[in-house]
């Protein structure tokens, strides 16, 4: 199950917090399948054709592990067969970065699932968007991207796609191979010397 994380309601679209939500959308517009709401679990649920289920927790951010916790119960499914994509707001714009675990690192929706599940073992994908001012987090993350930010989250948006369907296919190892790359500075040219 692949859960995407965000906050409900028209206020938080397109807000940089949002970026799993977006991810989920355009895996689910990709496939085509469509979202249902899941009073019960306070979320909503898309299937895949190949089986994949996609969550959004209908709760705000620091709520999420309720509708994790309930669907993965429902579902039998354990830690492990999870993947979660939120924001990242250590991470530069764009960066993409696949981990099998590990803690919350101050983000209050993987915090909430951590709690609920009991363990920290779930995969996730952290999505850059760039980092705040000091004393601006809440206003960045709940904030929405510039025009001049726009070209970038799109291109990380695609990745974020493809580093999703390349976890589920092949594994999180595989897809964070390809995807966990740091920018490097280009090489420069040496010139040899003449003999």
């Amino acid at each position: 199950m692949v859960v995407g994380l965000g906050n409900p309601g028209r206020r938080y679209q397109a807000t940089r917090h949002n970026v799993g939500f977006e991810v989920l959308d355009r895996l689910a517009a990709g496939a085509p399948a469509a979202f249902e709401a899941r009073p019960r679990w306070q979320a909503s649920l898309a299937k895949l054709p190949g089986g994949t289920l996609l969550l959004k927790p209908g709760t705000f951010m620091n709520l999420s592990g309720r509708a994790v916790q309930a669907a993965a119960a429902f579902f039998k499914l354990p830690p492990e067969s999870l993947l979660v994509v939120f924001d990242d707001a250590s991470l530069p714009l764009g960066t993409l970065r696949l981990r099998e675990g590990g803690s919350h690192g101050g983000h209050n929706g993987v915090r909430s699932i951590l709690e609920s599940l009991g363990s920290d073992r779930f995969p996730r994908l952290k999505i850059g968007i760039g980092e705040s001012g000091a004393g601006e987090l809440t206003g960045h993350v709940l904030g929405r991207f510039r025009e001049d930010e726009r070209d970038a989250l799109e291109n990380a948006l695609a990745r974020a796609v493809d580093a999703v369907q390349l976890a589920l296919s092949q594994g999180v190892a595989a897809a964070a191979n390809v995807h966990n790359v740091r920018n490097k500075p280009p090489k420069t040219e040496i010139d040899e010397p003449e003999i």
